[in-house]
């Protein structure tokens, strides 16, 4: 969804204090709602894909807070609740501040790094793979470390006209969610990743990271990797992106590319995205056929609603051959 745009809302009216030992905390609470009707009708395949049509509406409540320490520091947390049917929690961190020594962050339930640039490219409504009835790997680089870790990024460096942003994440129990304060996870090997971002002054940003997770005696350890570039100039942007997936358990290995271009007049984006990707052989048993992602999409803001429309197409669903998905998406949402 669209990121939420926050508003000032005193908690227990005004400020909360910590401690003797931090300054005042303000906290905050922003909502997003969406309603989207999705129609996958005219689709020949009926075992890959369903033929329904449906109306649905997903709410997020977001919390957020921050304060100063007296030493300077400062500690920020973030945590949003889903309430699409039951309330879940679907992200939460605390970030710790320690100014020219970088940030610290804990990811209790998502906020990695690396997950954040799975998949970079500009697109006006949502990813190319939201409107496919596959499972798609182009978005699950740093999901092995995204919960129960820690991520460092270092303060920016400004060089010759860029900005270059590095950061590193560690999880002692990749693929786990994170146990409870003062308990223990399930036995499992650690994960470390990184990313790295160089923006220059001119529009052009480069960037990418990689990610490895160790061997265990019921798993085999896993890796990824990802780079991407993107180029805005005024309305438009265009960008490109690789990545490579080693799977785990001697699974086939996933390797794809993508590429999208955004253009935004006034209060309307428009956007076109491509994303492919390929299983490939493994022992005996042969590459599947390369999946193609696509979509063309609109969106239109007004103050905090937007309307957005997005036709998706998948062409080899899930590496088989002639299987092809059609969705429509039209959808409405508001951010307080």
């Amino acid at each position: 969804m669209n990121n939420l745009k926050k508003i000032g809302l005193s908690a227990l009216a005004g400020s909360m204090a910590l401690a003797t030992s931090a300054q005042a905390f303000e906290a905050s609470v922003a909502v997003e709602s969406q309603a989207v009707y999705s129609s996958a009708q005219g689709n020949e395949n009926a075992t890959e894909a369903s033929n329904g049509k449906g109306i649905g509406v997903d709410t997020d409540i977001a919390f957020s807070g921050s304060g100063e320490l007296d030493m300077g520091w400062t500690v920020s947390v973030s945590h949003v609740l889903d309430t699409d049917g039951t309330v879940a929690n679907s992200s939460t961190q605390m970030a710790v501040g320690m100014g020219s020594m970088g940030t610290l962050q804990f990811n209790d339930v998502g906020g990695a790094s690396t997950n954040a640039i799975d998949d970079v490219l500009p697109f006006a409504y949502e990813e190319p793979w939201d409107g496919t009835t596959g499972t798609s790997e182009f978005n699950i680089f740093g999901a092995a470390v995204n919960s129960g870790s820690l991520t460092y990024k270092a303060p920016a460096i400004e060089l010759m006209g860029a900005t270059v942003s590095l950061t590193a994440d560690y999880d002692p129990n990749a693929n786990q969610d994170a146990p409870a304060a003062g308990g223990v996870g399930a036995d499992a090997a650690s994960g470390e990743a990184f990313t790295i971002a160089i923006a220059h002054e001119s529009g052009l940003t480069l960037g990418g990271g990689a990610m490895d997770v160790g061997d265990t005696n019921g798993r085999a350890g896993e890796q990824g990797a990802t780079g991407y570039l993107k180029y805005s100039n005024g309305p438009l942007t265009v960008g490109y992106q690789e990545f490579y997936y080693n799977a785990p358990s001697n699974a086939a290995d996933t390797d794809g590319s993508g590429y999208a271009i955004a253009y935004s007049a006034g209060d309307m984006t428009f956007s076109y995205s491509v994303e492919n990707e390929q299983t490939n052989a493994i022992g005996a048993t042969a590459a599947l056929e390369e999946e193609e992602m696509s979509a063309i999409q609109a969106a239109y803001t007004m103050g905090g609603m937007t309307i957005a429309a997005s036709l998706y197409e998948s062409e080899n669903v899930e590496g088989v051959a002639s299987t092809k998905y059609e969705e429509t998406e039209l959808s409405v949402s508001f951010a307080f």
